[in-house]
């Protein structure tokens, strides 16, 4: 995958695949350092898969006989020097944590954070989505049960105008945060 926006789609896709109600993405800049941490309240994993999750011939999927969203991901990681860790239990949710050296090489870019976040609410609109970028000792936090307590109840996130609310409301946002001093 080419940015680190796509890999969080990528794995955002399986949460809500899992039957997630709750999903908490956060994205953490400090100095060279890159974490993205993907946490739910999905069907989580029995020891034995997740075990197995990073073979890219391990998959729940019944499309297609290989996964390769956390296998990726993991390399890319681990290409500049991170690590990636996941912790899950049956039945109620999966942690997902990757660690990135943002000045290796290798590392991908951030890509569109807010697109992404904003497909994801729009593809999902009943789900509660918590985003939280911090970068250096600054942070903003967008939580759609917030936007539905606005809204009132009787519009819903999947709307065109709020989704195109929502991405702006990020990339403003994102343009709060002072870029990493490196």
């Amino acid at each position: 995958m080419k940015d680190l926006s796509l890999h969080l789609l990528d794995i955002a896709q399986n949460s809500i695949t899992a039957g997630a109600r709750r999903l908490d993405l956060e994205l953490t800049e400090a100095g060279e350092t890159i974490t993205l941490t993907v946490a739910d309240d999905g069907r989580g994993m029995a020891p034995e898969l997740l075990a197995q999750v990073s073979d890219p011939f391990t998959t729940t999927r019944t499309t297609r006989k290989m996964g390769l969203g956390i296998p990726l991901l993991r390399m890319s990681a681990e290409l500049t020097g991170g690590s990636l860790s996941i912790a899950s239990t049956l039945g109620a949710g999966t942690r997902l944590q990757a660690v990135f050296d943002g000045g290796h090489i290798d590392c991908p870019p951030l890509g569109d954070l807010p697109g992404t976040v904003s497909l994801l609410i729009q593809g999902a609109p009943d789900l509660r989505l918590v985003y939280t970028h911090r970068r250096d000792g600054q942070a903003f936090t967008l939580d759609t049960q917030d936007l539905r307590d606005q809204l009132g109840g009787g519009i819903s996130l999947a709307e065109p105008e709020v989704v195109l609310w929502i991405r702006e409301y990020l990339e403003e946002q994102e343009g709060t945060l002072k870029p990493s001093v490196s």
